[in-house]
């Protein structure tokens, strides 16, 4: 998925971003309420982690105005406010869930996965599609029974495709969901992901749609 952190403690913020990382999602961590309403209106993010205590804009506020404005991607708040009041708050305020920091990260992880297959429609945690079988949870990877190993940013692509089978996603779409902000991305770079893909599933599996970008067939 592509997120949006919206977090101004450092030290947080930097832990939620590595894992989310490692957990092969693409990052973008905006500092203040301010920075992350700008950033949420300009990009198609699959969810948003907004905490409450926020510099130049109070994270309720960001929230009220994302939902004024018709921004509908599910928000996970993570704040120390800890009265139920706030929670409330938060949750009628138009939030999806509430985690109240200090927070494990493998809860946070948890819970974001869980907020991603409710985002795809998707009731089972595994996802299953002509013979693949993707675990979100460990990245575990089988192909036809057999075990496949995949970097992250493969993950990220093969996960995207094979939840809308038949939908076709653009080079930019798919760059976009790979990819946050300051990270460097090679011209080629998609098409090397692809390209590894193929190789480790079989040739056919990810189409082209020519001049447009891939897709998996839905059967």
């Amino acid at each position: 998925m592509r997120i949006l952190l919206v977090e101004d403690d450092a030290m947080i913020g930097e832990a939620v971003r590595k894992a989310l990382a490692e957990g092969s999602h693409a990052v973008d961590w905006a500092r203040d309420g301010a920075d992350g309403i700008a950033h949420w209106r300009d990009t198609a993010y699959e969810l948003v982690i907004l905490d409450l205590g926020l510099p130049r804009r109070d994270g309720l506020s960001v929230l009220k105005e994302a939902r004024r404005d018709g921004l509908s991607t599910p928000v996970l708040i993570l704040t120390a406010r800890d009265a139920v009041q706030d929670r409330v708050g938060g949750l009628d305020a138009g939030a999806d869930d509430y985690l109240l920091k200090p927070f494990d990260l493998d809860e946070l992880m948890a819970r974001v996965r869980a907020l991603g297959r409710r985002q795809a429609g998707q009731v089972q945690p595994r996802i299953e599609h002509l013979g693949l079988a993707l675990d979100p949870a460990t990245r575990d990877t089988t192909f036809q029974g057999r075990p496949v190993a995949l970097t992250r940013r493969e993950f990220a692509l093969l996960s995207a495709l094979v939840e809308q089978p038949g939908r076709v996603w653009t080079r930019e779409q798919l760059v976009e969901r790979l990819y946050g902000w300051n990270e460097e991305i090679a011209s080629n770079a998609l098409d090397v992901h692809v390209h590894a893909l193929r190789r480790k599933l079989s040739a056919d599996f990810i189409r082209n749609a020519r001049g447009v970008g891939y897709f998996v067939p839905k059967e």
